[in-house]
This record gives structure tokens, C-alpha cells and sequence, in this order.
């Protein structure tokens, strides 16, 4: 799952998007995530209620991180990929990038994981 979200690295950003022309954060998850075999919603906080909850120390590739990017909401997700770093698409960057989770701005916001399997 990791390699394929890889694959998608300079892609752009767009609000709303899910493919091709573009990917929104969510967008960018439930793409990655068909191509495995499994549906999940177009929405960070939707997704956040799908598969099992994950505690920060037994992350693993291709579980899915969230965030509160704004307000008290989850508001943001990315596929996790070892070493405390995730890929995600980024409307701050306007591209899929990779960033960290442990440190600075994602590190403050993170809420939570979850583990979805087929």
C-alpha cells in the first residue's frame, strides 16, 4: 500500500478530488485504498470511525493517521509509512508530500490511528 501511495508523490492537490486530476486528503486514502480491495468514505473524520483504533506505538505501513488541521474536528489523513513518517496530500503544500509525525506541525495535531483490513 506504502509503494503505490509512493507512486502518487508531486501529484496535486484538489479540493474534493480522488483521482487523476487531483486528490483532496481523503480523497488520497480512499484511492490508495480501493486499489487494495477496500471502500472507505470520502471524508478524513468519516474514515476515522472505519477499521480499529491503532495507539502511536504500534503503528505500522498503510495505517491510516489522522489530524485536527482545524478547530476541534479531524480534519485531515494520511497513510502511515514506518519510521514516524506518513504520505498524505496536503492543501498547505498543494501536493501529495511525505511528512513526519513526530515533530512540529503534525506532531501537535495528531489525533489518532486506525488498522482497515479487508
Amino acid at each position: 500500500m506504502v509503494r503505490r501511495a509512493l507512486g502518487y508523490l508531486g501529484s496535486r492537490y484538489s479540493y474534493g478530488g480522488s483521482g487523476a486530476r487531483g486528490f483532496d486528503c481523503s480523497g488520497f486514502t480512499a484511492h490508495i485504498y480501493r486499489q487494495h480491495g477496500i471502500r472507505l468514505p470520502h471524508n478524513s473524520a468519516a474514515q476515522y470511525r472505519v477499521g480499529k483504533p491503532v495507539s502511536r506505538n504500534e503503528l505500522r505501513p498503510g495505517d491510516l493517521v489522522f489530524f485536527r488541521t482545524r478547530g476541534n474536528r479531524i480534519s485531515h489523513v494520511g497513510i502511515y509509512m514506518g519510521n514516524g513518517k506518513f504520505v498524505h496530500a496536503s492543501s498547505a503544500r498543494g501536493r501529495v508530500r511525505i511528512d513526519t509525525l513526530n515533530s512540529g506541525y503534525y506532531h501537535q495535531r495528531y489525533v489518532g490511528a486506525r488498522r482497515v483490513t479487508k
